[in-house]
């Protein structure tokens, strides 16, 4: 049995895409407590690039063909919110409907991003036209194994001659940001940005 190691995205992986974005949701633990439909978070911040942009999606392979955490990203965010208003919402309209009335819960917060792709076009972010996701299970941390997700998409995207990528991270996870400030991100000042924090840097790895 081989260890951990950092290969592709493939289809067979999206169950377990899914189950490592729902146990790292909140803050980085675990939100099926928050959202019970355990596809819903991938199905806003993992699925739609895995499948939208599988060139960009890698994944941490536990040493036993299993998922345990992944790097996901788009080349041009523009074109990927159009991408998810014009391909993927409706792939899964079926299973997350548009509401009409305000949110209640947490689960109907999410489901209402889900139809808002356009939030993800900001002005002050032009300057860095790709974005990124990336979670690992817990007994995957803290051992170089997210670094090494991150640069493996930092070099794909500089192939690809994108010269800068960003992040929206939630404000209150600070382990998160300890991890983003150690790769050289920096903050980018976004007006009225909510609970999120928006973080920068080139794709550049040298």
């Amino acid at each position: 049995m081989s260890g951990p190691y950092i290969r592709p995205y493939r289809a067979a992986d999206d169950d377990g895409v899914a189950d490592v974005c729902a146990r790292t949701a909140d803050l980085g633990g675990d939100s099926r407590h928050i959202y019970p439909d355990e596809r819903l978070m991938s199905t806003l911040f993992a699925a739609p690039y895995c499948h939208l942009e599988p060139g960009l999606a890698f994944i941490l392979d536990d040493g036993r063909g299993g998922v345990g955490g992944y790097v996901v990203g788009t080349a041009d965010t523009e074109r990927f919110a159009l991408d998810v208003r014009d391909r993927w919402i409706p792939r899964v309209a079926d299973r997350y409907p548009p509401r009409t009335g305000p949110a209640t819960t947490p689960t109907e917060e999410m489901i209402d991003l889900l139809h808002r792709p356009e939030r993800m076009v900001l002005s002050e972010l032009k300057e860095y036209p790709a974005h990124l996701h990336i979670d690992l299970l817990p007994e995957f941390q803290r051992r170089g194994y997210g670094r090494q997700l991150m640069h493996t998409l930092f070099d794909a995207l500089h192939d690809r001659g994108v010269p800068a990528v960003h992040l929206g991270m939630v404000t209150a996870n600070t382990d998160a940001r300890a991890f983003y400030d150690r790769l050289g991100f920096h903050e980018i000042p976004v007006p009225d940005p909510g609970p999120l924090t928006y973080l920068g840097r080139t794709t550049d790895t040298r």
